[in-house]
C-alpha cells in the first residue's frame, strides 16, 4: 500500500530539516520545527478531529508520539528515530509505521536521562489519559522554566 502522505511528510522532514510534519490529502496541514513533544501537543490543539487520517512524519517518536498518534487517530507514522516501546504501541493498534533508526529508549535533552515525557507515558495505555498527562507535564515544565 502506496501513502503518498507519508512518502511527502518524510520527504518535506528531511528536505527542509523540520521536526514534525503532517499531511492529509496531499497537503502539509501542520509543521513544527520545535523540539519534543510541543509541536504535536499544538498541532492536536490547533487542528483536532481533522487530524484524522492524516500521516506523520517526525524525528525522533517515543511512547509519548506514539500515544497522540493514536490519540489523534493518524493512520501513518515515519520517524527517523522510533523507540522499541513506540513500536510495540503502533503494532498493538495497527497503525502503520516506518523508521530509519530504532533505540530501546528515548533521552532528555540532557542526553543522560529518560525524556520526562517518556517517563510520564511509560505505564499509560489510554490515549485520552495520555494526552491530558502529557498536555500538563508540558504546561508544569514550560511554567517553571519561565519563573
Amino acid at each position: 500500500m502506496e501513502n503518498q502522505d507519508l512518502e511527502i511528510a518524510k520527504r518535506e522532514l528531511k528536505e527542509r530539516s523540520l521536526s514534525l510534519v503532517i499531511v492529509k490529502d496531499k497537503k502539509i496541514i501542520f509543521e513544527s520545527s520545535s523540539h519534543g513533544i510541543i509541536g504535536f501537543l499544538h498541532a492536536i490543539e490547533k487542528l483536532g478531529k481533522s487530524l484524522k487520517k492524516a500521516s506523520v512524519g517526525d524525528r525522533i517518536v517515543g511512547k509519548a508520539i506514539a500515544l497522540l498518534c493514536v490519540y489523534a487517530d493518524v493512520k501513518a507514522v515515519y520517524a527517523e528515530t522510533l523507540s522499541e516501546r513506540a513500536r510495540i504501541f503502533f503494532e498493538k493498534y495497527a497503525l502503520h509505521c516506518e523508521w530509519d533508526n530504532i533505540v530501546e529508549k528515548i533521552l532528555g535533552a540532557n542526553k543522560t536521562k529518560i525524556c520526562p515525557f517518556e517517563k510520564a507515558a511509560e505505564h499509560i495505555s489510554n490515549v485520552e489519559e495520555a494526552y491530558e498527562k502529557l498536555k500538563r507535564l508540558l504546561w508544569e515544565v514550560t511554567s517553571s522554566k519561565r519563573m
